[in-house]
């Protein structure tokens, strides 16, 4: 029985990176790398946007601060001026970030709503293939990566800043630098915590 690679185990989410140039050669690789990834009907409905520009990134990370702090107001929570800094200096001082999107181009076309909304989900799942690929890389190539979920939270906005098109559907964002942090494993849950403990033999 074969390992599990070591580069599963040895990625991590880094949020802190040394302010070096990723160079467009790496970035490129790591996005073709996210095109391998397998999806429904051979879709490949993933869309990826690269900022590196600084004004770029600082706009984008003011956008989805403002939105996080309309949301937490409407759930009463206090908003702290130097948390809304923090959260905007985490990206835009980020060597790089890919905004990941998805389109419905190439999913089947289905007339029942239940069905077009798998169709969905189907591409979400694809997204999220590619994902994986894109981290991996990034790992193996020396570089520290996070998967945030913020553009999620505000498409919108999201999409009217950087003119996304509206059949393009902002989903995450992936910051990537080199690493500045060397976090240790998070805790991982055991195979029988998310398998059926008869895994070969499970009668519904």
């Amino acid at each position: 029985m074969s390992p599990i690679p070591a580069e599963l185990k040895s990625r991590r989410s880094i949020r802190k990176y040394q302010q070096k140039t990723v160079s467009k050669q790496i970035i490129t690789e790591i996005l073709e790398a996210a095109g391998w990834a397998p999806s429904a009907h051979n879709a490949q409905p993933w869309r990826f946007i690269v900022l590196t520009e600084p004004f770029g990134k600082r706009n984008l990370s003011k956008v989805m601060a403002d939105a996080w702090a309309e949301d937490a107001a409407k759930d009463g929570q206090k908003i702290d001026k130097a948390i809304m800094s923090a959260k905007v200096e985490r990206f835009a001082t980020a060597p790089a970030l890919i905004l990941a999107c998805f389109t419905m181009d190439g999913m089947h076309e289905q007339l029942d709503q239940k069905r077009q909304n798998v169709e969905r989900d189907l591409a979400l799942e694809s997204l999220g293939a590619a994902i994986q690929n894109l981290l991996l890389t990034a790992h193996t190539n020396g570089l520290g990566a996070c998967w945030f979920c913020a553009p999620a939270f505000c498409k919108e906005r999201v999409s009217k800043i950087l003119k996304i098109p509206p059949e393009v559907d902002p989903s995450a964002l992936i910051a990537i630098g080199y690493p500045e942090e060397k976090p240790l494993a998070p805790q991982r849950k055991q195979l029988d915590e998310f398998c059926f403990k008869d895994m070969w033999g499970v009668k519904f």
